[in-house]
């Protein structure tokens, strides 16, 4: 097996197949697409809010944490996909928790946010 590349070489390569996960994920995946909405929208309403930049950087990284979990889930629906089309109880129980991940992640969005600005 030849090896891969090293070094500088090693971290561009990584970077562009980053961004080609970003890219696929805003082609394919609309949660993902609302989602940086939600973080673009967040990010200015946070500016305007009274809170200090540690808790503004909370705010933001609650819901980043989101699009992280997001994208998460939607490779393990890829990857289920590509197996088969047909249902299989694991396959069926992969993408529900992948699901149940996203939803605790949101979870602690809103009481992240709701804690700063209420508290």
């Amino acid at each position: 097996m030849k090896p891969g590349a090293t070094g500088v070489k090693r971290i561009f390569n990584a970077a562009g197949y980053s961004a080609k996960g970003l890219m696929a994920a805003w082609r394919h995946e609309e949660a993902f697409r609302l989602e940086v909405m939600i973080l673009v929208a967040a990010v200015v309403v946070s500016w305007w809010l009274p809170v200090t930049p540690i808790e503004r950087l909370a705010m933001i990284a609650s819901v980043v944490l989101v699009i992280i979990v997001e994208l998460l889930n939607s490779a393990i629906e890829a990857v289920v996909d590509r197996i088969s089309d047909e249902y299989h109880e694991l396959s069926g129980r992969a993408k529900d928790i992948g699901s149940a991940a996203v939803m605790v992640s949101m979870i602690l969005c809103g009481l992240t946010w709701l804690v700063i600005l209420l508290f």
